[in-house]
């Protein structure tokens, strides 16, 4: 079985539904609070989670416009720049793990905006054939165990090797938003599936029918966390879609290129993973996750007291003029 040495994180998009501030600033580029305390663009909070997870090399799939943006982040401060950190050890101590994660970076330019799938078929040669590591560029987690939520799926891949996507328990009013599988358990700690079917947010009638899973209370569906590990064949099922031209609302989606590998006859697992997925891609997912890792960083006590004070000061009537 071979060890997941590789993850791709797709970083193409537009971020239109975080206009107007990414006209000047990518989506992958807005700051975020990690939990250590430290200031960071989302995409190294990403990277990190794979990284401390035990990945060793990351293609990220851009855009034409923010590989600059990107590159510039993880480039060496000028010694000008150097200056006004003197004595401020801790920002050298970021410095120098930016340049070990710039080390390790590969990208890959999605020319045009043709679909999740495509902006992953836009990573195979950095793949070639060995399994990797599918992450989003907009979606951070934080986890509910000891192991971060990336290592959660990789200690499954070790045992059962295969493709594996990471899935939580999802009512029915949110199904429209994320691909949803069915499968039998084959663990239960954690527990785990092998996939029976997989469908891209599917209607309620749809899933009512065909994507019930035993053992969940009615209503509750396993659906899509954002992260994967995939066999390297998954690009011949994603190079078919593109041949044939096979799109879905105009772009070459991934989750039929998932079907299609499981379909196959090779592996394809799902295991429940302990923690949160947040969703920085849009306004409130934004607020949340930043809310989200403050609560789990190192300043928590003064983040709860703040909260506290807020909630404690009487809301502010909004004038009927501007409702």
């Amino acid at each position: 079985m071979n060890k997941v040495r590789k993850a791709v994180i797709t970083a193409a998009g537009r971020g239109t539904r975080m206009y107007p501030a990414t006209t000047t600033i990518q989506k992958e580029m807005l700051p975020i609070m990690d939990t250590d305390g430290i200031c960071k663009p989302a995409i190294q909070i990403i990277i990190e989670e794979a990284m401390e997870s035990g990945i060793e090399e990351i293609c990220l799939v851009v855009n034409p416009h923010n590989r600059i943006q990107i590159e510039q982040h993880f480039a060496h401060l000028a010694p000008d720049e150097l200056k006004l950190f003197k004595g401020k050890d801790w920002a050298l101590l970021q410095s120098a793990k930016i340049q070990q994660i710039a080390a390790r970076l590969t990208f890959a330019v999605q020319d045009s905006p043709e679909g999740y799938g495509h902006a992953v078929w836009c990573a195979r040669n950095f793949v070639g054939d060995e399994p990797f590591l599918l992450m989003l560029g907009d979606h951070i987690y934080t986890s509910g165990s000891e192991k971060r939520c990336a290592r959660q799926l990789l200690d499954v891949h070790t045992k059962y090797g295969g493709s594996i996507s990471a899935v939580q328990q999802t009512p029915t009013e949110l199904l429209h938003l994320f691909g949803t599988v069915r499968g039998h358990r084959v663990s239960e700690q954690p527990p785990v599936y092998e996939v029976d079917a997989i469908f891209e947010k599917p209607t309620p009638e749809y899933a009512e029918q065909f994507l019930r899973q035993e053992g969940l209370l009615h209503g509750m569906y396993l659906c899509f966390f954002g992260l994967h590990i995939l066999d390297a064949h998954v690009f011949e099922h994603l190079k078919y879609s593109i041949d044939h031209d096979l799109r879905e609302k105009g772009e070459f989606q991934f989750t039929s290129a998932q079907e299609r590998l499981r379909a196959s006859g090779a592996p394809y697992f799902a295991v429940e993973t302990v923690g949160d997925r947040h969703d920085i891609g849009i306004p409130f997912g934004y607020a949340q996750t930043q809310v989200a890792l403050a609560l789990n960083s190192v300043f928590k006590e003064q983040m709860l007291s703040a909260m506290v004070r807020t909630l404690a000061v009487p809301q502010i009537q909004i004038p009927d003029a501007f409702k």
